[in-house]
């Protein structure tokens, strides 16, 4: 095969190649030998026509087609690597020739991975985190704590305040229509946990059992029912009770009963001190490593980012996410009702976050290749077993799965970023 790049744009261009004709014949007779089994023709069996007659009634052409199909990937793939280019996105196809007997000549329109002149990333001086754990967290966390056990108290003809739950009913109207989903019967809501309409819940702070109460509130701008977005509404809402925090005394006891593994109060906030700093650490040292890495893509320079990376990177991520809804049961369109969005608005949230995705993957390919990093046997089935055992299956499953090639990419690209986060400064 003989293959030719011909760059159009800095990082784009045509790649011709060619099939060859005997290659091409035996997809031709695997194709025709798969659809033949459904046609039927007078004074042939079904499933018997012969090829002849097949390329007299059909035409060859056909064929084409699923032929092409078949052959094009292998192709494709050994034109790329004797051009020495790497493509970042599916090429657009176009058979300039297929006339019988000879190769097929094939045009791919192809993007390839742009040049990236890296800055410094290596030794980059980054803001100070903060590590430490002050009495005031512990206090916090412990309140947390506590309040979560906290029980609700019915209060008898005593007004809601904030933090108080009331059971209400309430119905909805604008311009005195009942709206869809604007009404419920012995709702519980918690004033101050900001779950409603602003200033609905404001309203009920004062109310007793028994008061019914005229709630009138503007719906924000940006509210997902378009009919309501901006509206005012009238709410008649019915309290049936108000129910108070009753929170247990600050002792031992309710340190054993908020962790059974210790006996005192002082034992249990030695033991939220310590995983609050386990956590403060690991959320800094996570902080500064983004920064570093944040630092050192801003300090490269990327010539032309193709805007079809950017477009598959934030359609890969739509499809990694609705994949992950599937698998809880929850389909794209229940997703997007429930929600109150749509697959525009979807698109758009990954958009915000593709190019800076792209644009790291890029910097920190680079650098793994500037600094010769490889992947060693040894490194390669260390990565197996922490995958199998990450997942819980055999090793085997897992190199049925990923190749050599997928698994040495990620080694390297972790040794690339290990560069950047390892020699980072804070100051």
């Amino acid at each position: 095969m003989t293959a030719k790049w011909e760059k159009k744009g800095t990082n784009d261009g045509i790649l011709t190649f060619e099939v060859e004709s005997d290659v091409i014949e035996k997809a031709l007779t695997t194709t025709f030998n798969k659809v033949k089994k459904n046609i039927s023709v007078p004074g042939f069996r079904k499933g018997k026509i012969s090829r002849q007659m097949f390329d007299k009634m059909y035409g060859e052409e056909s064929l084409y087609e699923d032929a092409i199909n078949a052959v094009l990937p292998e192709a494709y793939s050994k034109a790329v690597e004797e051009a020495g280019i790497d493509p970042v996105a599916q090429p657009k196809i176009d058979l300039k020739s297929t006339e019988k007997g000879q190769n097929w000549v094939i045009e791919a329109e192809v993007f390839v991975k742009p040049e990236v002149k890296l800055g410094e990333y290596k030794n980059l001086t980054i803001a100070k985190q903060d590590r430490e754990v002050t009495e005031e967290d512990v206090d916090a966390s412990l309140e947390q704590k506590r309040q979560n056990l906290a029980e609700l108290v019915l209060k008898e003809d005593a007004p809601a305040e904030n933090g108080d739950t009331v059971v209400i009913d309430y119905v909805g109207t604008k311009d005195g229509v009942a709206f869809e989903g604007g009404s419920a019967d012995n709702y519980s809501l918690e004033l101050g946990s900001g779950s409603f309409i602003p200033g609905f819940e404001e309203q009920l702070v004062g109310a007793k059992a028994g008061d019914k109460v005229e709630v009138k509130v503007t719906f924000p701008e940006e509210y997902h029912a378009e009919d309501l977005a901006g509206a005012e509404a009238v709410f008649a809402v019915t309290v049936h009770e108000v129910k108070g925090k009753e929170v247990p005394e600050l002792d031992d006891e309710l340190a054993k009963d908020i962790d059974d593994e210790v006996e005192t109060l002082a034992e249990l906030k030695e033991k939220i001190r310590k995983e609050l700093e386990e956590t403060k650490t690991s959320q800094a040292d996570e902080a500064a490593q983004a920064e570093a890495i944040k630092q050192a893509v801003e300090n490269a320079e990327i010539v032309d980012l193709p805007e079809v990376m950017i477009h598959d990177e934030v359609h890969r991520g739509m499809e990694e996410f609705l994949g992950n809804m599937q698998r809880q049961g929850i389909s794209p369109e229940l997703y997007y009702q429930l929600t109150g969005t749509t697959e525009a608005d979807l698109h758009q949230q990954f958009e915000g976050e593709a190019e800076s995705r792209v644009k790291t993957n890029l910097v920190v390919e680079a650098i793994a290749a500037a600094e010769k990093f490889e992947a060693t046997e040894e490194e390669i089935n260390k990565e197996i077993d922490e995958l199998a055992a990450s997942y819980n299956m055999e090793a085997s499953a897992v190199r049925n799965v990923l190749t050599n090639d997928m698994l040495s990419h990620d080694i390297v690209m972790k040794k690339a970023l290990d560069v950047i986060t390892d020699t980072a400064k804070e100051a």
